[in-house]
């Protein structure tokens, strides 16, 4: 069973450090998990993961149910071995991907029924095949399949999804209180739109299930920057204090700590893997295009000072002619650096929440960045 301590508060801020202790390992929060949608963090080995600092690492339900299927993840007990990962796995309901990618998708109090966007199948996931394909995954973090909304929507529309996502959640959380085993966790996912009061609504429906922990939902799904994070100042306190607490689909360096300072404790995002593959690199002080054309003679890495295995071994000029002539070696080289930009990033704010020194921190990594900050250190 999942256990998590916290270890080291802000005086500050929100803050905080912990240890999220699970049957695979050991997590250090707060955390970014780095996306393999389909059983893989594309054009990265797992041990090439370990060595960025990744302690955990997400699989997408929707993709892999699809393709391979459970039948074939079940002839290696989970998606552990078929991947060759041995550190802990947190999954998605693939709500949201039958909300995004699904052809002709409809959704009942029963379920979402679907075509599949890869061959035109139709399939039915509810609440409790959302779970069982997680179980077959073995997943050591599951997720509650919710209903997902565009944004803008209306109040009503916002009203109705999170009542359908907390009756799914209970059918989730029977579910799995049923089929339940040691290294499998499940997490109450809040839902409500950018209304405050329907998302207090939803975390107080929530937490009276005794989910492992929880999440928020909903947010950057195309809602202005300071909205999403409006809308997780307020929500995160309504969570239990001693439960891990996870912003999904999150984002950006400046999101990842702002966040933090709020107290959210574990994040993803496609962005540091979608943004190597078209070239936008993530430094201390900000982002460079490598295919930009005053990197044709820069012998220079692409950030001074950092130990990543690309900026060890290889300039901007040959990162910039790998990627403009489209050699494969591109996508690997500037994914590992960006992984560990964003692992790093969050070691160094446990470092400074550890020192109670996360003000100084932020402030610092603004002004290397020349951006400019409320005084509101929550």
């Amino acid at each position: 069973m999942l256990k998590f301590e916290i270890k080291d508060l802000s005086t500050e801020t929100r803050a905080r450090t912990g240890r999220l202790q699970t049957e695979r390992g050991t997590v250090d929060t707060p955390i970014f998990m780095p996306v393999g949608t389909l059983g893989t963090v594309k054009a990265l080995s797992p041990e090439e993961l370990t060595a960025c600092g990744a302690q955990i690492i997400l699989g997408n339900t929707y993709h892999l149910y699809l393709r391979p299927g459970c039948e074939v993840i079940d002839l290696f007990q989970g998606l552990h071995k078929f991947m060759h990962w041995d550190g802990p796995i947190l999954t998605d309901s693939g709500g949201f991907q039958v909300f995004s990618l699904a052809k002709l998708s409809k959704i009942s109090e029963q379920g979402y029924t679907f075509q599949s966007h890869v061959d035109g199948s139709r399939h039915t996931l509810t609440p409790e095949k959302s779970i069982e394909v997680q179980l077959s995954l073995d997943a050591d973090i599951m997720m509650c399949l919710d209903q997902c909304i565009q944004y803008p929507a209306s109040r009503a529309e916002a009203e109705a999804a999170l009542e359908l996502t907390t009756r799914w959640a209970k059918r989730c959380f029977d579910f799995w209180e049923s089929n339940r085993r040691p290294q499998n966790n499940l997490f109450g996912i809040v839902q409500g739109g950018m209304f405050p009061d329907l998302r207090q609504r939803s975390a107080a429906q929530l937490t009276a299930l005794d989910f492992p922990g929880f999440a928020i939902g909903g947010l950057s799904v195309g809602e202005p920057i300071d909205l999403m994070r409006e809308m997780a100042d307020f929500t995160l306190p309504l969570l239990p204090v001693e439960k891990p607490k996870y912003i999904m689909g999150v984002g950006t360096p400046e999101d990842l700590v702002e966040l933090v300072a709020q107290g959210a404790d574990m994040f993803d995002c496609v962005m540091p893997t979608r943004n190597a593959r078209n070239g936008q690199l993530f430094t201390a002080q900000g982002t460079l295009n490598i295919a930009n054309a005053r990197f044709r003679k820069d012998t220079d890495p692409i950030e001074a000072g950092c130990i990543c295995y690309t900026c060890r071994h290889y300039s901007r000029a040959y990162l910039r002619h790998l990627y403009k002539t489209r050699e494969l070696l591109a996508y690997r080289l500037n994914t590992l650096h960006n992984i560990h930009y964003y692992l790093n990033l969050m070691a160094d704010m446990r470092g400074a929440i550890a020192r109670d020194e996360f003000v100084d921190f932020r402030s610092a990594f603004y002004r290397k960045r020349n951006i400019s900050i409320d005084n509101d250190d929550r």
